[in-house]
């Protein structure tokens, strides 16, 4: 009898195991401590993952350049929360996305407004015709929160340009801040022989790195990608040359 009741418990132990709740292989988790219920969330990118130049990714370019053009202190952020609008995270920024009217959005339509209405608003920069495209075509692929890290085995990096890689890669995540008349730390990245200077002085590596000692950008809590990293490296070791 001891035995069948030995069978019973591993069975039930088994039943167990495989309960819902349970995560499936490769699967993050996340555990809600007030209810003790294990909540399972979208996988980490596998190590080998190739992105696809036609995805627009919420959490490598849309998120990055919506937080450093918009979310900062006195607009968007969680604490200022200008008119009414938080743009520090997805579930926020989706209140200003219409997915069924990509162009009628919200999110899209400040963005190509003039004058006093435009945003982000004078002294900033204003978005790029590219950064703008970028935020429609996420839209109008579903406006998903997705990811993608591509990893270093499958960045190409080999005769990198500053017009192709180097400078959509800090305007998307550098330039919300470190452009217009009054640039933060009065660092202005929005032109090749501002951006050469800083590649010159060691400054932009030791910053995007986050070597001790520097400035960690785009921020202490946020880092650009392995392959981004990759590349402005590659980039400097050639010669920071204005292609």
């Amino acid at each position: 009898m001891k035995y069948i009741g030995l069978i019973g418990s591993i069975l039930l132990l088994v039943a167990c195991l495989n309960d819902k709740n349970t995560p499936l292989p490769n699967q993050t988790v996340v555990v809600d401590t007030s209810s003790s219920i294990v909540v399972p969330v979208s996988p980490v990118s596998p190590a080998n993952t190739t992105c696809s130049p036609d995805t627009v990714y919420f959490q490598q370019t849309i998120l990055p350049l919506i937080t450093s053009n918009c979310a900062m202190s006195g607009c968007h952020d969680a604490i200022s929360k200008k008119d009414g609008v938080i743009l520090t995270d997805y579930t926020n920024i989706m209140r200003e996305v219409k997915v069924a009217s990509p162009a009628s959005s919200d999110l899209y339509k400040c963005l190509n407004e003039t004058g006093e209405d435009r945003m982000p608003p004078a002294p900033a920069a204003e978005f790029s015709l590219a950064n703008k495209a970028l935020v429609l075509k996420w839209i109008q692929q579903g406006a998903k929160n997705n990811s993608c890290l591509a990893s270093a085995a499958n960045c190409d990096t080999t005769g990198i340009s500053f017009s192709a890689s180097v400078f959509p890669t800090l305007k998307t995540y550098c330039t919300g801040c470190h452009s217009g008349t009054t640039p933060s730390a009065g660092i202005d990245l929005n032109s090749y022989a501002a951006v050469k200077v800083y590649a010159a002085n060691g400054r932009l590596m030791g910053s995007i790195n986050h070597t001790a000692g520097y400035k960690p950008m785009p921020s202490s809590t946020s880092k650009l990608g392995v392959c981004e990293i990759s590349q402005i490296k590659a980039w400097i070791a050639e010669g920071t040359l204005n292609n």
